[in-house]
């Protein structure tokens, strides 16, 4: 999956990842156009697991 396919199911299951990792905010499940790296960043700070390893989350979500 690609970083377009991956932003866009993102959208779709960004509650479902906030509820799951209760430490992430608002701010930190929101990214800008573009930015979905960043985005990986933050999740990997409040989460603890890789960037890799967040990819195949979201994709097998």
């Amino acid at each position: 999956m690609n970083n377009d396919q991956l932003e866009g199911k993102w959208k779709q299951i960004k509650g479902s990842f906030k509820q799951k990792y209760g430490d992430l905010t608002d701010d930190d499940t929101t990214y800008t156009e573009g930015k979905f790296d960043e985005l990986l960043g933050r999740l990997q700070e409040k989460t603890g697991r890789g960037k890799e390893e967040l990819k195949r989350e979201i994709d097998n979500w």
